[in-house]
């Protein structure tokens, strides 16, 4: 609702990105879901879905320059198993092959969409997420009407309104934050604990008990976060002399000089001096580089 923002706007050469970020994650990725979900049962697609977070770390190390060490290997393999467990519960599990190539392609659209937010991540993120929702709520609500959709009951309007408001439109605002912060293939990680979170809401607001296989997966969820927030990535490395625009603040990568005042942070287009030195790090836009 802010009139202004310090964040760097979108630029007319993100365009090829933004193209690719709706096309894959918010038109392809959901209807070929919508698409699996008529030959799969819903256990089915929910185990299914545990894949977009694999797809996700895979592009990212292998195309995006990312690195990934054994301890951090381990610690999203015991969130992705975990995830298993909590997904995998009683019933009819079912389905084709049609169908689950249908779901898999999806969870691959969605890891090529992760990757390519995380490219233009150092963008204001409200912006980011605006055009994106806007575009795939006006694209996708057209193909509704145009394959024999009708307009909802209006109370059922309003609460699609109230989850989408949140656990796409807040949503995807964090996670563009995080992308930003940690990397495609970090941030996978943690966005594949929300089975967990989940299953805890389940038992906290429908008063659901947990089954041994939840509390397995909750186990390996909980090991693998402890794993990863306890990482410490540190080592001498270089820096280029890159030149591009991002909110930021006057720290020891960015030492530059102004004509008067500016508020902090801010954001303006920078170049890096090079600058060799150690630290904590994940491999944001700042620091891909090889080990």
């Amino acid at each position: 609702m802010r009139r202004t923002s310090a964040e760097a706007r979108i630029k007319r050469q993100d365009f090829g990105l933004i193209v690719g970020i709706v096309g894959f994650g918010a038109i392809l990725g959901p209807v070929l879901m919508l698409l699996g979900l008529q030959r799969l049962s819903s256990l089915s697609t929910a185990l299914l879905l545990n894949l977009e977070a694999p797809f996700t770390m895979l592009i990212a190390v292998s195309a995006m320059g990312e690195q990934f060490g054994r301890r951090e290997a381990l610690a999203s393999g015991a969130i992705l198993i975990g995830g298993i467990f909590i997904t995998l519960g009683p019933g009819q599990l079912r389905g084709d092959l049609v169908g689950i190539l249908e779901v898999a392609a999806a969870c691959l659209c969605w890891g090529v969409d992760n990757n390519l937010t995380q490219r233009i991540s150092l963008r204001n993120p409200v912006a980011v997420a605006s055009v994106k929702t806007s575009a795939a709520g006006i694209l996708v609500t057209g193909l509704a009407f145009w394959t024999g959709g009708v307009m909802p009951h209006s109370m059922n309007l309003l609460s699609a309104l109230l989850v989408g408001a949140l656990c796409y439109g807040v949503s995807i605002v964090l996670d563009l934050f995080a992308l930003r912060k940690l990397g495609a293939a970090r941030e996978a990680a943690y966005f594949a604990t929300a089975p967990f979170v989940g299953a805890v809401a389940s038992v906290a607001v429908l008063g659901e008990m947990p089954r041994a296989g939840e509390l397995i997966g909750a186990t390996l969820m909980a090991t693998g976060v402890v794993l990863l927030f306890t990482e410490r990535h540190s080592h001498v490395h270089v820096h280029d002399e890159p030149v591009h625009e991002h909110l930021h603040y006057h720290d020891e990568h960015h030492q530059h000089a102004h004509e008067g005042a500016v508020p902090e942070p801010h954001s303006h287009a920078h170049e890096h001096p090079a600058l060799a030195h150690e630290h904590r790090h994940f491999p944001d836009e700042h620091h891909r580089h090889d080990h």
